[in-house]
């Protein structure tokens, strides 16, 4: 049996994430940055280096999610916990001797060249460049330079330490209606955002099973955690290939789906 620790288990990836592995045959160690009346888990302060290496003793898998999750965040409220704490995951899991981490990275690690302004990150133009997992990296907020170094850091002990990386750079977890709401609340350069950043909530489960199951052909390995959106300008391509996910889920489809049901058509 694979023992499997997640941090940030009670945000909205984690809950996800835990989800995905209900029935399975993997056991879950569960931590948050504080109790939840909901979800059992046990609190952690990933900034404090001494107990993330209790927290991981007899784990063979860690899923690093724990971080704060804000764009708009300026440096002194990302520099803990998204740089220390990365840090802190990655010598703790050394420390442990475990097999393989699995990283919360970000879209917002590639998007500069792809917003409508440095100062709106949550934008896309109309004809975005494709990007590619082994493209320079290029962050558009304090926020993403610091998922940038969370995958310069798994590269270096990947490649020193050997252990196994993946990197996820997740998109926009959304339900469906989520999704609707916010294309109905934005601007053209908003809604293109949503439109290709949409991950759905059973692509979420397929995408981080897949990222702890499979065997590793290229370590690290960096892949783009999206869903199969016809919109999206992050490749999927190297995901599909080295992590064999296979999303389901297109933004425009459910986007269409609403449209013909406001005009009364349904399709069978």
């Amino acid at each position: 049996m694979t023992n499997v620790a997640i941090t940030g288990a009670s945000g909205t990836v984690g809950r996800e994430v835990v989800e995905a592995f209900s029935g399975r045959d993997e056991d879950l160690t569960l931590f948050s940055h504080s109790e939840t009346e909901d979800l059992e888990t046990t609190t952690l302060e990933i900034e404090d280096s001494e107990a993330f290496v209790d927290a991981l003793e007899g784990q063979d898998v860690l899923i690093h999610l724990a971080a704060n999750p804000s764009p708009e965040a300026e440096w002194d409220g990302v520099a803990g916990p998204n740089v220390d704490g990365a840090y802190n995951a990655y010598a703790a899991a050394i420390e442990n001797d475990l097999e393989r981490v699995v990283f919360a990275s970000s879209n917002h690690a590639v998007n500069m060249a792809n917003t409508v302004s440095p100062v709106r990150p949550e934008s896309t133009v109309g004809q975005p460049t494709v990007v590619h997992p082994d493209d320079p990296p290029d962050p558009d907020t304090y926020y993403g330079v610091t998922k940038v170094f969370g995958e310069a850091l798994g590269s270096y002990y990947a490649k020193r330490h050997a252990l196994e990386v993946v990197s996820l750079r997740i998109g926009w977890l959304l339900t469906r209606e989520e999704l609707r709401q916010e294309v109905e609340g934005r601007d053209g350069a908003g809604e293109n955002f949503a439109r290709a950043m949409w991950l759905s909530p059973d692509d979420c489960r397929r995408l981080v099973v897949a990222a702890v199951t499979t065997a590793l052909e290229s370590n690290p390995t960096v892949a783009h955690g999206i869903s199969a959106n016809a919109d999206r300008f992050l490749s999927l391509t190297q995901t599909m290939r080295e992590l064999d996910y296979r999303p389901r889920d297109d933004s425009r489809a459910v986007l269409e789906d609403e449209t013909n049901h406001r005009d009364g058509v349904h399709r069978r």
